[in-house]
């Protein structure tokens, strides 16, 4: 089980866009992931007509390592640690380090 999932609220720890928040797009195999407008590159793409795609420099996000990254608390209004903990049923669920509290339910 890994700590990030799409989906997930998170917060950039460290970087040039330390402190921006934004929601995880993709979480790669490789300990990235794909944050939305966090990161963003100028990419010089060429135009594929079979794809129907425009050519010209397009913006995108690039992977930023989840290290850098923190989930978002809610109920802390700040970025949080996230350990894992086994329910009475046997599920496997993330909790917050700090108030110990549920991510997903």
């Amino acid at each position: 089980m890994k700590r990030l999932r799409k989906g997930d609220r998170v917060v950039v720890t460290t970087g040039r866009e330390k402190g921006r928040q934004g929601t995880v797009i993709r979480v790669l195999e490789d300990d990235k992931v794909v944050v939305e407008n966090v990161n963003m590159v100028k990419k010089h793409q060429k135009p594929n007509p079979q794809l129907g795609t425009q050519g010209g420099i397009v913006q995108k996000e690039a992977p930023i390592h989840a290290s850098n990254v923190m989930l978002w608390n809610p109920a802390t209004k700040k970025g949080d640690r996230v350990g894992f903990k086994t329910l009475d049923d046997g599920r496997k669920v993330r909790v917050f380090k700090s108030n110990g509290e549920v991510v997903d339910a």
